[in-house]
């Protein structure tokens, strides 16, 4: 873990202060949402397209499958 400098302790202290950034936060967090859970479950479709668009984004080559040879995996 990166240690940080005498200012950005101060600065985060100062910011922890702020009403105005709790305010924000807090209006933040109450207006999140995550965008693959539908009707309280897992839309698994939803994911896939998204990771599917991210891919094709980053212009990311898929690997070619690789058949796993062992016999015994144990976690």
């Amino acid at each position: 873990m990166a240690v940080i400098s005498e200012n950005e302790k101060r600065e985060l202290l100062r910011l922890a202060e702020s009403s105005s950034l709790r305010k924000d936060m807090r209006h933040l967090s109450s207006n999140r949402h995550n965008p693959f859970i539908r009707d309280g479950k897992v839309d698994v479709d939803a994911y896939i397209e998204f990771v599917t668009q991210y891919n094709e984004f980053i212009n990311h080559e898929p690997k070619a499958f690789k058949l796993m040879v062992d016999k015994v995996m144990k976690l």
